[in-house]
């Protein structure tokens, strides 16, 4: 068994790449301009809901008040009428990216400690880059992607656009598994 405590360094060093990947994978190469679509009439569905001032969070349209009121025939006809949709409204001006991209890189050391934490109870110190590899890179991908699949399977989201998350998610596993292999106690 092996401590967290002395896993700090590939926690650090794979949060550090990931997030560094991350960034050429967002800024660079650019396949995830499709994740979003242009939305039809952009200008007035936002000149509309402007009037709402709306608060950030998350909500669904049509939202039933009850359970009771999600089996009423009068709450089938606003789903059938539609349009039905789930969105999140974020504050004006848009999200601070530092405060953005500093919760980010904290994730990424928060998926390096659980995978140490796991890497740790199941391999000894001194054990080969190999295993370290297969076992970090599973771990990491949990962490990284597994989580994301539920979008598409509950709320429709495109599965475009979870594979291509999933996709990142492989890659940051990959890089995760490559650092803890390379600085794993010996």
């Amino acid at each position: 068994m092996v401590q967290v405590t002395s896993l700090w360094l590939p926690i650090l060093v794979s949060a550090a790449v990931v997030f560094v990947a991350s960034s050429v994978i967002h800024m660079l190469l650019g396949y995830h301009r499709a994740d979003y679509g242009l939305l039809p009439g952009e200008d007035d569905v936002q000149a509309a809901l402007r009037k709402f001032n709306l608060p950030t969070g998350d909500f669904e349209l049509p939202h039933p008040q009850s359970p009771k009121d999600a089996s009423s025939q009068a709450f089938r006809e606003k789903l059938d009428k539609g349009p039905v949709v789930i969105m999140t409204v974020m504050a004006n001006g848009g999200p601070s990216m530092a405060r953005t991209l500093a919760l980010w890189f904290l994730y990424c050391v928060v998926v390096g400690l659980v995978v140490a934490y796991l890497a740790g109870l199941a391999l000894p110190a001194g054990a080969a880059y190999r295993p370290v590899f297969r076992f970090v890179s599973t771990a990491a991908f949990a962490g990284y992607a597994l989580g994301l699949w539920q979008m598409s399977i509950w709320y429709n989201r495109s599965w475009a656009t979870t594979i291509r998350t999933s996709v990142d998610g492989l890659v940051y596993a990959l890089l995760t598994a490559g650092t803890f292999g390379w600085l794993w106690p010996r």
